[in-house]
């Protein structure tokens, strides 16, 4: 008899002979490229949600394995159910599945697996706690994925009304050389602006010049067309 995590991979080989075309058209999945480590069997993330509510009492030995798995539909799947069960659970087991997430760092390895999931665990377990210095650390990291886990992470402190994180991840993250991270510091300052606009404007009139475009035209996003235009002037060409 097929374990549950067994009986999963075969639903979703399943679900990829019905899929639209493979999604890893929108990942770099060339060689160099950021996603050249990964496998995609082309299943929809609305998809995904269902298994994922079908399964949603899977044990963490259970979603282990899927984590480990090179394909990367069934590693965001793992995630979107330790996000659920994460969400359902008390503040005690919030530090078990937190602790289970951090442990799983190298399998946290795409941009879907990150902003499917960082906020929703890192993010809202440090908000709660004092020390927040694995966040610095993460920032610091070789690794671009840790990188973007940082500052996605600070998307819930957004939403709680708390920008001193985002400003200070964000600021590490200034002269960072990869695009993947430009959009997503972009992304959470244009997140920061939309709940404080002097936090964000605060920020662009000392750092504008510096930051790169792509960064730059994310945060900008939401601003009047007047407004964009003098700090994108002020930008890096």
């Amino acid at each position: 008899m097929m374990n549950t995590a067994t009986q999963i991979k075969s639903l979703l080989n399943q679900l990829s002979l019905e899929s639209s075309p493979s999604k890893a058209v929108f990942f770099k999945t060339g060689v160099g490229d950021y996603a050249e480590h990964d496998q995609f069997i082309g299943v929809s993330v609305p998809d995904l949600r269902k298994v994922a509510r079908q399964f949603s009492a899977l044990s963490l030995t259970e979603l282990q394995l899927l984590l480990d798995s090179p394909i990367n539909e069934e590693r965001l799947l793992a995630l979107l159910i330790l996000v659920s069960q994460y969400q359902k659970s008390s503040a005690e087991e919030k530090g078990q599945f937190y602790h289970f997430y951090m442990g799983n760092l190298k399998h946290v390895n795409n941009w879907n697996l990150v902003d499917a999931s960082a906020h929703l665990i890192v993010g809202d377990y440090l908000h709660s706690n004092i020390n927040k210095d694995i966040l610095l650390i993460l920032a610091k990291s070789d690794n671009l994925w840790e990188r973007r886990i940082a500052i996605v992470a600070t998307w819930h402190f957004i939403r709680q009304g708390s920008y001193h994180w985002t400003l200070k991840i964000a600021e590490i993250l200034l002269k960072d050389s990869h695009d993947l991270i430009h959009k997503a510091v972009g992304w959470m300052l244009r997140e920061t602006g939309k709940k404080d606009l002097k936090v964000l404007k605060d920020f662009l009139d000392q750092r504008a010049a510096f930051m790169p475009r792509t960064m730059l035209r994310y945060a900008l996003e939401k601003l009047p067309t007047d407004e964009r235009n003098v700090y994108l002037k002020q930008g890096k060409v």
